[in-house]
């Protein structure tokens, strides 16, 4: 029987919280999870070390290969307990019925975690009830699941040089990304609770990612503690966010040649995890060439300004960077951003 979260959430918008995980949902697609949840669910799954892991999936809709690991790793353990109890949040199954990041009338899933620049929304409030309620249970490390739309590889996100946290995310890839923005994301509200990693597993659609998924899940799942040696520096390669590359709302934009405010290359997303060089062109101006990109810091007191250059149409980075998570989906840019710039760096 589904059970309701005890706690008032909003009168619109409520999670479940079940202590069990049926396993009728096992074969369920994302997009049909609406039908058998009808909300966001927190599942409880006992294990044999009571500390949980909380994992999320489905904060965006249309990024499905957290539920489809998380599918792939318990049908492996339905007759065996876990190795550690999980506490799993399925998130906007009503995005997911349409196979959309985030519906139209909605607050990004992973931009309404305490610490959200839009605290009101209520979608705000339902994600901060669901933190109080995994707060409860001291959880021991946390790993939300994304999917993007580019050309990128298999990536680790970070927000603390924490070794625990560094080490949590190198059991996934070496490439690790530290950022302090954007807010409200889960895995910065959850920094504040325990070790906490976002993992980009690439395009949606690839069995590959799937499998290194649940690789990933069975390896923390099975670390009773982390460990105390420090995570040397040549077994990672860090990297932070330094810009994050928006366009104007108005602005139009083309990846194909054809004219508009944007005249983006082609092959835009291949350019992600490359060294860029002063120089390097994303496209040129089109229409009134009267648009520019808009540049936030992606840290606190960073300097966004001077990043490109517009001379005679063109659209030139003028300082060295590592772009990450260009993307050609039209509702990724309108919705999110462009991508990012960043730089490797190295623990102080």
């Amino acid at each position: 029987m589904v059970q309701f979260a005890n706690e008032p959430i909003n009168q619109k918008l409520q999670f479940n919280y079940l202590e069990q995980f049926p396993t009728s949902l096992l074969d369920i697609e994302a997009h049909n999870l609406s039908s058998h949840l009808k909300a966001p669910t927190l599942f409880y799954i006992k294990g044999h070390q009571q500390q949980p892991l909380f994992i999320t999936v489905l904060l965006h809709g249309n990024e499905i290969t957290g539920w489809q690991a998380i599918q792939k790793f318990l049908r492996k353990y339905q007759d065996t307990p876990l190795p550690r109890s999980i506490l799993l949040f399925v998130g906007n199954i009503d995005a997911a019925k349409v196979n959309v990041r985030t519906l139209s009338n909605q607050l990004d899933y992973n931009r309404a975690w305490p610490q959200t620049e839009n605290p009101h929304a209520p979608e705000a409030i339902l994600m901060q009830s669901v933190y109080e309620k995994v707060k409860n249970f001291v959880p021991f490390a946390s790993i939300d699941i994304h999917n993007n739309t580019g050309n990128n590889p298999f990536y680790g996100c970070v927000n603390e040089l924490d070794d625990n946290f560094l080490y949590l995310a190198s059991l996934f890839s070496r490439t690790i990304i530290f950022f302090k923005r954007p807010k409200g994301v889960q895995s910065l509200a959850l920094s504040k609770l325990c070790p906490a990693v976002t993992i980009e597993c690439g395009r949606v659609g690839n069995e590959t990612a799937i499998e290194k998924t649940v690789h990933f899940l069975e390896a923390v799942l099975k670390l009773s503690s982390f460990p105390k040696h420090p995570v040397r520096d040549q077994d990672i390669d860090l990297i932070q966010t330094q810009a994050i590359i928006k366009l104007p709302k108005e602005a139009s934009f083309s990846f194909d040649g054809s004219d508009a405010d944007f005249c983006f290359r082609q092959d835009l997303d291949h350019l992600n995890f490359s060294s860029l060089a002063p120089g390097t062109s994303l496209g040129k101006l089109g229409g009134a060439q009267n648009h520019h990109l808009i540049i936030h810091p992606g840290k606190d007191g960073a300097n966004a300004n001077g990043y490109f250059d517009y001379k005679e149409g063109q659209i030139c980075l003028m300082k060295p960077a590592i772009s990450a998570m260009l993307t050609l989906d039209p509702n990724a840019i309108r919705s999110d951003c462009l991508g990012y710039l960043m730089n490797r760096i190295k623990r102080d």
